[in-house]
């Protein structure tokens, strides 16, 4: 099935398949589809998807970025948490590209719970994510799925910012910080609202990520840095000696830490790099107790 877009749904397509299923975009699920063919077919290029691509995307509503997916990609998975979105896709897949529904798996499931996916390994994420859970699904699916070389997210533009901010930077935290222990970060453009629907109140950012060619050299776990991150960064406007006192158990043994990993108590967590955090962690004193480093973060988080 085509239409003045080709296979891909414009305003009046996406109206009128939601108003057949009963939908309605809700707040609660940070739901705005996508009424621009334009645009999805700019996020593919923009995320360099080819022939040859995996891709699994996130919240495809009612597959706008989807079907500009499969016009590129080897193999698309989706994955949808919405009940009437995951059991309508594959049909709109079915009905306007059946050359490619072999090519399309759809998982039914919260992202934050997927462990595997069907067919063959992704290699890239590419998805329009919700705003309100942009970056817990985007950290989640970089640690599940380690064959994805490339992503591109579109979140909202606070979000890009920080996930692209350089250490220095005034929106540089959490979110900046975890995104480099898995990959290169960057800006890749801009998304107005009129390409919405409903239009939300906030513009929107394109995100790149590309794979770490290298992992961060340490020899402290995943765990354990970003235990020290979320510390550094829950008093932000503190010193790390100040900030890292809990973590570390006192302000002293903090201190004899960020003196051992060459970083400079009085320093303030937004202006290191990923790997400055990893070597703080690395020379984390032992607890006294126990002749172990504390735990501070339950497994696997």
């Amino acid at each position: 099935m085509t239409t003045e877009h080709g296979p891909l749904l414009g305003p009046a397509d996406i109206r009128d398949l939601a108003a057949t299923l009963g939908v309605r975009p809700t707040k609660q699920r940070g739901q705005n589809f996508v009424i621009d063919a334009n645009t999805v077919r700019r996020i593919v290029r923009t995320a360099e998807v080819g022939p040859d691509d995996v891709v699994v995307e996130v919240g495809p509503g009612l597959g706008s970025l989807t079907l500009a997916l499969l016009e590129t990609a080897s193999h698309v998975t989706a994955v949808e948490i919405d009940d009437v979105l995951a059991g309508a896709l594959p049909a709109t897949v079915e009905t306007r590209v059946p050359d490619k529904a072999a090519s399309f798996d759809l998982v039914h499931s919260d992202a934050m719970l997927v462990r595997e996916l069907p067919g063959p390994a992704p290699t890239a994420l590419v998805a329009n994510l919700p705003y309100n859970v942009a970056v817990p699904v985007l950290l989640h699916m970089l640690d599940t799925f380690p064959s994805i070389e490339r992503t591109l997210v579109m979140v909202q533009a606070e979000v890009a910012d920080r996930l692209a901010a350089d250490p220095g930077s005034k929106v540089y935290g959490v979110p900046s910080v975890k995104a480099n222990w898995y990959a290169d970060v960057k800006r890749a453009g801009s998304i107005g609202r009129n390409v919405f629907w409903p239009a939300p109140n906030v513009d929107s950012g394109l995100v790149s990520l590309v794979r770490r060619a290298e992992p961060v050299k340490t020899t402290a776990s995943k765990r354990e840095v970003f235990a020290v991150v979320d510390a550094a960064f829950a008093q932000r406007r503190k010193t790390l000696r100040a900030a890292l006192a809990g973590w570390a158990g006192s302000a002293a043994a903090a201190e004899a830490a960020l003196v051992a990993a060459g970083v400079s108590p009085q320093a303030r967590g937004e202006s290191l790099t990923v790997e400055e955090f990893a070597r703080i962690a690395e020379n984390k004193l032992p607890d006294p107790a126990t002749g172990a480093p504390a735990e501070t973060e339950e497994p696997g988080k």
